[in-house]
């Protein structure tokens, strides 16, 4: 893999103007919870997490004042356990969704994005949904339980969550892998990712077809939880001084991602 060099992320953030209106936590540790298999938000690197949310992460604590410990789950258990309590925060790329609402709380969003049909760059059998649908023998790799898992399930094809052409990945990356690997023959991912994945492929991968949707990403929290609001505060001073920006061109536009 090739990573940006570090005097990017130096440069990238200024004082914040405004941080004497932030909440002030006094040191609080807290526990965020994340997969580690979501690049470029979050994911391992030479045996370092690293990512989006990391440094967005850092950069919320150092606003408000707080001190942060990780740990890691899956996907799938993730917001179970925040909605238990067992951890403070989840980020992993979350979906703002209202099913979940019911079972945590929602930070405001820190991204929005538009799902993008990653291919192969020789891929000529489809040139978008419609196409990939009416040919039975064409495979999706998804995450169970994710966004790709529903826009490939619900606006790719028939609406059946168990319909064996959606093949299940533990992780982003392993479905990244077996579409190059042809074992897949497509990956849904947020249009900033497929753009930075196609940049690093000299030709291997390409984007097909038009934008399936809209998502909005947020952090999570247990029902409830004191953190909502002044983590709040910090996503918007970080959005108004052009933190958020600066972090998008690092991890979307400067950052190679490989395989």
């Amino acid at each position: 893999m090739k990573y940006a060099a570090a005097a990017v992320f130096a440069s990238l953030f200024v004082t914040p103007v405004i941080a004497q209106d932030l909440p002030d936590l006094q040191g609080r540790e807290i526990t965020v919870v994340t997969e580690n298999a979501y690049p470029p938000l979050q994911y391992m690197a030479d045996g370092e997490a690293v990512g989006w949310e990391y440094d967005a992460m850092a950069e919320i604590a150092s606003r408000i004042n707080m001190t942060v410990a990780y740990e890691n789950i899956s996907w799938d258990a993730m917001i179970p356990a925040v909605s238990e309590g067992q951890y403070d925060l989840g980020m992993t790329g979350i979906t703002i969704r209202d099913d979940r609402k019911e079972m945590v709380d929602f930070s405001d969003a820190y991204m929005r994005s538009e799902m993008s049909m990653l291919v192969r760059g020789d891929e000529e059998r489809f040139t978008d949904a419609a196409s990939f649908a009416a040919d039975d023998d064409l495979l999706v790799a998804a995450q169970p339980g994710t966004t790709p898992f529903y826009v490939a399930v619900y606006d790719v094809l028939d609406g059946d969550e168990a319909n064996p052409r959606v093949k299940l990945f533990e992780t982003f990356g392993a479905g990244v892998q077996a579409l190059r690997a042809g074992d897949v023959d497509l990956v849904l991912t947020d249009g900033v990712a497929a753009e930075g994945y196609v940049a690093a492929s000299d030709g291997a991968l390409k984007v097909v077809g038009e934008k399936l949707g809209t998502e909005d990403f947020g952090f999570i929290f247990p029902k409830g939880s004191d953190l909502v609001a002044p983590i709040n505060a910090a996503i918007a001073s970080m959005e108004a001084d052009g933190t958020l920006d600066a972090l998008n061109k690092k991890w979307f536009l400067d950052t190679k991602l490989g395989e």
